[in-house]
């Protein structure tokens, strides 16, 4: 009966997950379909957040892919507009998060200039912009 329970619980959160990465790629202007093609969708993801989509051979070696996927956490949080703590609840309670991005009021921001400090704008003056005149 307890394995019943358990196995209709997994395959709940399974379906939810599901639905949830497909609500991303959907809020990010991808058809959510392709968040189900196993490397295809992992590529897509990789261009949605803003990286390369040669990061996914990257994701395949050991030690580096713990780096590589808390950059991804910030990523996707920046993507979406979200800071440092959001990057965090994605990094270390992840459904709760993602749940919360794909079914939550965050817009995606990619492809609009992101908003820096001044100190930051006069370091890089060609990636970003802020609200002050120069």
């Amino acid at each position: 009966m307890m394995e019943r329970i358990l196995e209709g619980a997994g395959a709940a959160s399974f379906v939810l997950m599901v639905a949830a990465i497909w609500k991303i790629f959907t809020k990010a202007g991808q058809p959510g379909w392709k968040s189900l093609v196993p490397i295809y969708g992992a590529v897509v993801f990789l261009r949605i957040i803003g990286r390369p989509g040669w990061w996914v051979l990257l994701l395949c070696i050991p030690f580096v892919n713990l780096f590589l996927s808390l950059a991804l956490c910030i990523d996707l949080a920046r993507a979406f507009g979200k800071g440092g703590g959001y990057a965090a609840g994605l990094a270390f309670l992840t459904p709760i998060f993602v749940l919360m991005l794909a079914f939550g009021d965050a817009q995606y921001q990619r492809g609009r200039p992101r908003r820096i400090s001044p100190e930051l704008a006069r370091l890089y003056p060609d990636r970003a912009y802020t609200d002050r005149a120069a």
